[in-house]
């Protein structure tokens, strides 16, 4: 029999030595990975330090029978499929077994290819149930692969993309917020050997510590406060994919230990556990910090940023590819769906879009196009109609090109929160950041409103 296409952990529960011996050998010679326990409460026992893909659970054993086992585990939160094995006597309770959450059920002696076929079954039902209890809130039909932009700044980031893509190599993403980092990511997921798999994406700077790490790594039941039942976490639902930690630079020290226990081991526990899980993920880092200070700030640890960084890829900001603006300008025109009929942009309109130093980057200019949208009256977009104050459109670039690009962002993000009355919220959107970043603009540039 051919190898195993994909190691199973498995574990196999069954009080005749022989039956462990012999099943477990072949199941191993074909590429999975077994545990046996010859009793109940020693595969109970087991359950309690890791977690397994597939459980082959005899029913009829001495001191605790299988149906006791499965209610066990079940009562536990395991994730694991159970197939039970049963002899011709007790067919009816293995159809109960069943009923009560059991995957399915052979009856020994099994042949090893029918086995074989359930086996691989049972572990693509619980990857996919893994992801799902994740991916519930997190698939989106809105992204593609397309990258706008033939700017020589865009045709470098789009080469080394297609260089690094087919490896399993970690890559760390660096650059001004909005400037396309999770669409990059995306790009080297899609053009990867795991694309078929799941890419995940997680803020890091979004979710305080110990939310962040249940998040990443799962947490079993009664962990802490409002967990109150088991639950995988992004690492485990991208098994086999990528997951990508954006603003990597805000997680705590805790967190960054555990990012490096995986990125060194492929192990991680869930919170409130002892229970290794491998996990095999591709992890793509993205930050608009710079993490070599960071880590002389003793903010980072160096170990880990060696880990991230094996290959680094810098975005350039919109303002350094004028070029693409119109472009972009087009494309964000093309899919805005507020307009009842098909708007156009003025050659002047476009010039005061070159002209303009974006802060934001490109998630600002497709919030300025879908607000001229709005504002315009006809079917052309006039440059008032992008409600940029002269100093936004650049009409004193004079000035400006004397001050350094701190001032002229401390200014602009002045002006935007200013035209929002204070409202940092809305403030953010305009300016394409999120609300963490705002803040932390506002205390790094030391803004009163």
């Amino acid at each position: 029999m051919e190898n195993a296409k994909t190691p199973i952990e498995i574990l196999l529960v069954d009080d005749d030595p022989q039956i462990c011996n012999l099943l477990g050998g072949e199941l191993e010679r074909i590429g999975h990975r077994v545990v046996t326990r010859m009793s109940g409460s020693g595969a109970l026992a087991e359950l309690r330090n890791r977690e397994f893909d597939v459980i082959l659970l005899d029913i009829k054993m001495n001191e605790m029978d299988g149906m006791q086992v499965l209610e066990a585990v079940k009562k536990m939160g395991s994730l694991s499929e159970i197939i039970m094995l049963t002899g011709h006597g007790t067919i009816d309770r293995a159809t109960e077994a069943m009923k009560l959450g059991a995957y399915d059920f052979l009856t020994k002696p099994c042949k090893l290819k029918k086995l074989e076929i359930v086996l691989q079954k049972a572990y693509e039902k619980k990857v996919m149930h893994t992801q799902n209890i994740v991916l519930r809130d997190l698939v989106s039909p809105r992204w593609s692969e397309t990258f706008i932009g033939k700017s020589k700044a865009i045709n470098d980031v789009l080469s080394v993309v297609d260089k690094i893509a087919p490896s399993d190599a970690p890559v760390l993403l660096q650059g001004e917020s909005g400037t396309g980092k999770e669409l990059i990511a995306r790009m080297i997921h899609t053009r990867s050997r795991r694309h078929d798999q799941a890419f995940l994406a997680v803020n890091c700077g979004l979710l305080q510590e110990q939310l962040l790490a249940s998040e990443l790594f799962g947490h079993e039941k009664g962990a802490f406060t409002g967990a109150v039942q088991s639950k995988p976490g992004l690492f485990e639902a991208a098994d086999g994919g990528t997951l990508m930690l954006d603003e990597v630079s805000e997680t705590s020290s805790s967190v960054q230990v555990s990012l490096l226990r995986v990125l060194q081991s492929g192990e991680i526990r869930r919170v409130g556990s002892n229970t290794v899980h491998r996990v095999n993920v591709r992890v793509i880092s993205a930050t608009n910090q710079n993490l070599t200070e960071r880590v002389q700030q003793n903010r980072f640890r160096e170990d880990l940023l060696f880990r991230l960084n094996v290959v680094t890829i810098e975005m350039p900001p919109l303002r350094e590819r004028p070029a693409d603006i119109p472009l972009l300008a087009e494309h964000f025109l093309n899919q805005t769906a507020y307009q009842a009929e098909k708007k156009t942009l003025l050659p002047e309109t476009i010039q005061v879009l070159k002209r303009h130093h974006w802060p934001g980057n490109v998630r600002e200019l497709k919030n300025v196009i879908e607000r001229a949208c709005l504002l315009s009256d006809g079917p052309q977009i006039r440059p008032e109609d992008l409600a940029l104050t002269p100093e936004q459109s650049g009409e004193d670039d004079g000035e400006l090109e004397t001050l350094p690009l701190s001032e002229i962002e401390r200014r602009h993000i002045l002006r935007v929160l200013r035209h929002h009355g204070g409202n940092k919220s809305q403030a953010a959107k305009t300016l394409g950041i999120s609300l963490k970043t705002m803040y932390n603009k506002i205390e790094s540039l030391n803004l009163r409103v």
